[in-house]
């Protein structure tokens, strides 16, 4: 067809030719008649043959412009009835005016012209309501790709059967990878002969084995107390339907043998490479570990993490000698600190007064200077008296700062400590963790999603009642050049003695070490229990909570303050407290709404709910026994919703491991 349009492009050239001549021979015979008469003849027969090829030339063209509009139109027909696409147009009202014969096939029928779309196909009416241009549905076992186009009223059917299905295997097949580790396999297995060692390694192995085997995973051992696990995506599915049972089965059969060992699994998924996989599993495995074990975590390559297990409360595992090691090294970054900042999580209570106030006489020990940043205005009525206790002693007071003091006094060479918290959303003042490149995190809470980035030390011990005990050990490993105050002594006590319910909740040996130190320091138990009491309105408000609390099947109880009152985060806590007390109950959450307009559920259990799973699926945190959220923009109605589905979530699962 180019090379027609090319020939007729040379053509108008000769034909402005001939229009010349023709024009010359005129003017000729205007001068010279004879020479004109001779010049007409011999451009007579020219001027036909011209004219000649011109209608030739145009029946060619009306020819080949029938044959071309033939086949396009047979073309369009053929395309339009015969290809591997469905073609649908329906009218105002739904009904199927016309189809393809391919749609109608893919229906199993003949003919869909005069039918509904609510019976042909329902689910597409409320996408062409809602204006949805592209959608992929699924017709009679199939999966169809629609395209919409709703001002001719049309739409198109694309069959993309085999390319989910393409999609879905290279999403099951994808490699996954996990290391698996021993939480306490050095504890249980020192002092033990080499046959009874022997035999747990076999014991254990065997286990392991055997889930693999039935999985249908590659299981290795690359030393003593660690395994890598290599997997695909179809398998950790079925792994997360059964929420990782491996977990219950190892510690309840080496439990038969007076030796409990637990697992820790950190799983890595979602990214392409393996040395990234790699990274992840090893990442998953500290965030497990730090959430005191016992439990799987799973990793994406977009930062999410999933959690199964930790259903058990971890066992101590602390030693005085990793205790002295965090102590020098904490002095070792002191000294070469120009001051040292305190800082702990907003609406401090007890425990992390008194944790800033302990680190701040390790600074003062190795004669630094130390600050205490605070926001007086975003306490409790506990750490209201506790700092008007505080401002009795000036010299003590003087190093209480606001976190505006703590931006401008802060320099390079400055050292941020972050005590009872771990989470940079958590803390006083996030400009000031932003600003600051020298970081020390000291918690005793399980390791959550979010963590302070590229901190210099951390300590973090979720086996530890509170972190008041542990800043209370690293206190006893520094220069003794001051000796505790009898204040600052008891606030340490008043931390550990809040946090243990005093001493009846995550107490460990090591937490009556501490308390007795801090009570041969000089802490005052009297002046303990004057800090922590409270008034007659808070006392009746707290009971209207619990007035109206009800207690399921399970022993769970659910209380929720009014929705026209807000509450101290305090009251609510201790509200659980006093539910937790009660007959039949194991574990008790109470919902209300906070000052600052936000939703608080505090939870509480005796160690057979783990609370701290419940409270992560609702974007919080804790430990097993004690754990919170807060929920924006929800009323207490809904919260109660999605706390029940959390619970049940919960629940169901414990039923299936």
């Amino acid at each position: 067809m180019s090379n027609f349009y090319e020939n007729q492009r040379h053509r108008y050239p000769l034909y402005l030719l001939i229009g010349i001549a023709f024009g010359l021979v005129i003017i000729v015979t205007y001068f010279q008649w004879i020479i004109g008469i001779v010049s007409a003849v011999l451009l007579g027969p020219t001027l036909l043959h011209v004219f000649k090829s011109q209608r030739a030339i145009q029946e060619e063209i009306e020819n080949y412009i029938s044959t071309l509009s033939y086949r396009v139109k047979k073309v369009g027909e053929e395309a339009l009835m015969g290809m591997p696409i469905g073609i649908m147009l329906i009218n105002d009202e739904f009904y199927i005016e016309w189809t393809n014969s391919f749609l109608a096939s893919c229906f199993g029928e003949d003919t869909l012209v005069g039918r509904s779309l609510y019976d042909v196909a329902e689910q597409l009416v409320p996408l062409i309501k809602q204006e949805t241009h592209t959608e992929v549905i699924d017709l009679h076992g199939r999966k169809f790709k629609v395209i919409i186009r709703r001002e001719e009223r049309l739409l198109y059917f694309f069959d993309i059967t085999e390319q989910v299905e393409i999609e879905r295997k290279y999403e099951e097949e994808k490699t996954v990878l996990g290391i698996i580790f021993l939480d306490n396999y050095d504890d249980v297995t020192q002092g033990m002969d080499d046959q009874t060692k022997s035999q747990l390694n076999s014991q254990v192995t065997s286990i392991l084995n055997r889930w693999a085997n039935d999985y249908g995973l590659f299981l290795k051992r690359t030393s003593s107390d660690r395994f890598v696990a290599v997997l695909n995506e179809s398998i950790l599915q079925q792994l997360e339907k059964s929420k990782f049972s491996i977990l219950d089965e190892v510690r309840e059969q080496t439990m038969k043998n007076n030796v409990p060992l637990t697992l820790s699994i950190g799983i890595g998924t979602g990214a392409s490479s393996l040395p990234e996989l790699g990274a992840l599993a090893q990442s998953s495995l500290d965030l497990a570990l730090g959430r005191g074990g016992d439990q799987v975590a799973i990793k994406q390559i977009n930062g999410k993490v999933k959690f199964y297990g930790g259903k058990t409360n971890p066992m101590e595992k602390r030693t005085r000698v990793r205790a002295r090691v965090i102590s020098h090294a904490l002095k070792e970054l002191v000294t070469e600190s120009d001051k040292v900042l305190i800082m702990g999580h907003k609406y401090p209570d007890m425990d992390a007064i008194g944790a800033s106030i302990g680190i701040l006489k390790v600074a003062q020990m190795n004669q630094k200077e130390g600050f205490i940043v605070i926001d007086t205005n975003r306490v409790d009525s506990g750490v209201q008296r506790l700092i008007e206790e505080v401002k009795q002693h000036s010299e003590l007071w003087s190093r209480f700062i606001t976190p505006e003091q703590a931006l401008d006094m802060a320099t390079d060479d400055t050292l941020l400590v972050i005590v009872d918290t771990h989470k940079p959303s958590l803390v006083i003042e996030e400009r000031l963790l932003l600003r600051m490149d020298r970081v020390v995190v000291i918690d005793h809470h399980r390791r959550g999603e979010e963590f302070i980035e590229d901190p210099l030390l951390v300590y973090m011990e979720p086996y530890a009642s509170s972190t008041s005990e542990l800043v209370t050990e690293l206190l006893e490993y520094q220069p003794k050049r001051l000796k505790l105050t009898m204040l600052e002594a008891t606030s340490l006590l008043a931390g550990i003695v809040v946090d243990t319910k005093s001493f009846t909740l995550r107490t460990g040996s090591r937490t009556f070490d501490a308390a007795s130190y801090l009570r041969a320091q000089g802490a005052d138990t009297t002046l303990v229990q004057k800090l922590l009491k409270e008034n007659i309105q808070h006392y009746i408000k707290r009971a209207k909570i619990i007035e109206n609390a009800k207690i399921d099947e399970n022993g769970i109880a659910i209380a929720k303050g009014s929705p026209n009152e807000t509450y101290d985060p305090v009251l609510i806590a201790q509200a659980a407290d006093t539910l937790l007390s009660l007959s039949g109950v194991i574990a008790s959450f109470v919902i209300s709404k906070r000052n600052d307009q936000t939703i608080g559920i505090s939870a509480r259990s005796l160690g057979d709910v783990n609370v701290q799973i419940i409270m992560e699926k609702l974007d919080g945190g804790g430990h097993l026994t004690n754990a919170a959220t807060q929920l924006q923009n929800i009323t207490i109605e809904e919260a109660e919703k999605r706390l029940r589905a959390a619970i049940e979530e919960y629940l169901e699962g414990g039923k299936k491991s």
